[in-house]
């Protein structure tokens, strides 16, 4: 996949693409990508991706905290895994939201990325009103050229896939269902930060994370099962994220995880989280010593559950 993000990298290629923020490149992502590299390759043309780095609402209103299932690095991983032939990265800017579902296909799509093909898919909608449909939309590029198809709809409607239904889901901590409709497990990427040093005393040393993407959606209180990706080795660990109740540490939320079978002066080393199962909720313990007993009894269920994942 070639990230373009100087249109003259295509030098006037006519291209099939689709548009949208893509944001998990998750199973409805997946299939509306596929039915575009169909069309692709039954007119002889490459496919192409079009899609933005920031989020349009993030760029309309300073004040607005998007709640991401990918940072713009890790959805140009996803979308190479979907074997895309360009990935076109378009600037969202306060003069791009102005303009009109009609000016967007004749002044971006016709005459700077000079697409042939425009794949829709079935409840997408662009424009600065949003007010225009598929109908429109096909006016609109037999005006420029364009062939405009509406995409199939994904299993028929009958299985709820969108970026919203898995952020709700990884909120409630539903990691196992999250990772079936992203087709991937979730995970949060960021570097190893000082922490309070407690887990060590206990016999769970803890390395805390903080993540690269500030906007990025955090499962739900509690721990879980998760593989541990660091220097270049995946290890297995049970991660925790909350208040830690037991230690009075007031409102302030920790991500933290012990790495199992690993020692080793790993701060601010990079380190990816893939979230596997939920363990267990947050619990507020009488003393260090039940905590301890807990987190032992979580180690167990934590390599039970990833033994099971690998069988």
């Amino acid at each position: 996949m070639v990230v373009v993000k100087d249109f003259e990298i295509l030098k006037g290629q006519a291209l099939v693409a689709t548009i949208g923020f893509f944001d998990g490149v998750h199973r409805g992502h997946r299939f509306l990508i596929e039915e575009m590299k169909q069309v692709a390759r039954l007119k002889g043309l490459p496919s192409a991706v079009v899609t933005f780095a920031d989020h349009p609402r993030a760029v309309l209103h300073s004040d607005y905290q998007p709640k991401l299932l990918n940072s713009f690095e890790e959805k140009l991983e996803q979308l190479e895994t979907t074997g895309v032939d360009y990935c076109i990265v378009l600037d969202f800017t306060v003069e791009l939201s102005r303009l009109s579902a009609s000016e967007f296909i004749h002044k971006v799509l016709a005459r700077r990325l000079h697409v042939n093909t425009l794949l829709i898919g079935y409840d997408h909608r662009f424009g600065h009103d949003r007010t225009d449909g598929f109908g429109q939309y096909v006016i609109y590029g037999k005006e420029c050229g364009i062939e405009v198809i509406q995409a199939t709809v994904y299993d028929a409607g009958r299985t709820a896939v969108s970026s919203s239904e898995i952020r709700h889901l990884i909120e409630q901590g539903n990691v196992e269902d999250a990772a079936y409709l992203l087709t991937y497990p979730y995970q949060i990427k960021g570097h190893i930060v000082s922490g309070y040093k407690v887990g060590r005393t206990l016999g769970f040393p803890t390395a805390n994370i903080e993540s690269d993407e500030p906007f990025k959606v955090l499962p739900g209180i509690g721990v879980y099962a998760v593989y541990v990706y660091l220097k270049g080795f995946r290890y297995e660990g049970m991660l925790y994220i909350g208040s830690r109740p037991t230690l009075n540490n007031g409102t302030n939320i920790t991500l933290e995880v012990n790495i199992f079978d690993f020692s080793g002066d790993i701060y601010n080393d990079e380190i990816i989280v893939s979230f596997i199962r939920f363990v267990r909720g947050d619990e507020k313990f009488e003393s260090l010593e039940a905590l301890k007993e807990q987190l032992d009894v979580d180690r167990v269920t934590v390599k039970q559950l990833l033994m099971d994942e690998n069988e």
